[in-house]
């Protein structure tokens, strides 16, 4: 995405301090007689660039930087405008909805904070986060599984690793035989070269591991699915089920 020219910090800068300046900037380039380029993005044209701020601030991130993340934080914040600014000008929704709705949905999903609900732990926030998005598709009339929720876009790794998590969330886990008592550096240091290990046989039998891994996570999303509705029908969930009884049930679905 082209970079544009930084705002003044003069006395004559005409927008507004903190973090409304970069709508109005944005409102202005995307206004009659403001940038051609910028008025004629898309949601679908600034995809790419969405994804690539969105890396430039994990490496940013790595780096520690915070130079560098304060300028990467803000690029990813100019994608928000845009976006924003474009379903404004469409009368589909603009930034104070996009602040107030996300703000909203926060607050929900957060009643030890603001509400009554007591919580032990950070896993337990975790759990309680999935229950009540799983609270308010059934409300809006979605009958979705928790695994649904894993962006497909994702790399097949990260798809892996989100479709796992999900579904431990919810009691869905199986111990792994490779877990060892070990610090956090060697577990760290180990899993990658395992990883590393993996893609090695995988290059030398000629199998694309990312194409591997995502089928992997599709059978494993359909899989689950088909245990988590089964469950659903009884009024059960996986919290309610013995590691026996989820083998069981697991076999059952595949």
């Amino acid at each position: 995405m082209p970079e544009s020219e930084p705002v003044s910090d003069s006395k004559d800068n005409p927008y507004s301090p903190g973090i409304e300046a970069i709508f109005e900037v944005v409102a202005r380039l995307r206004a009659p007689g403001g940038c051609p380029w910028d008025r004629e993005q898309t949601h679908e044209s600034l995809r790419p660039y969405l994804l690539e701020e969105t890396y430039e601030l994990l490496e940013a991130i790595d780096s520690g930087d915070d130079a560098k993340i304060m300028e990467e934080l803000g690029d990813v914040l100019l994608q928000v405008a845009m976006h924003a600014e474009i379903a404004a000008q469409e009368d589909r929704f603009d930034a104070r909805e996009v602040s107030e709705a996300v703000a909203a949905k926060m607050v929900s999903r957060h009643p030890h904070v603001f509400g009554t609900t007591s919580v032990s732990n950070a896993d337990e926030v975790l759990r309680n986060w999935e229950h009540q998005k799983a609270h308010e598709a059934r409300k809006a009339g979605k009958d979705e599984s928790v695994v649904d929720r894993v962006p497909a876009s994702l790399p097949a790794l990260a798809w892996a690793l989100g479709l796992q998590k999900r579904a431990a969330r919810v009691g869905f886990d199986f111990k792994s035989p490779l877990e060892a008592a070990v610090d956090a550096r060697e577990t760290f240091d180990e899993m990658g070269d395992l990883l590393f290990a993996v893609v090695s046989l995988a290059r030398r039998m000629k199998v694309n591991p990312e194409d591997a891994l995502r089928v992997a996570g599709q059978r494993f999303r359909d899989r689950f699915s088909r245990t988590e509705a089964s469950l659903r029908e009884e009024g059960k969930t996986f919290r309610d089920l013995d590691p026996e009884q989820l083998a069981l049930r697991w076999e059952e679905n595949g």
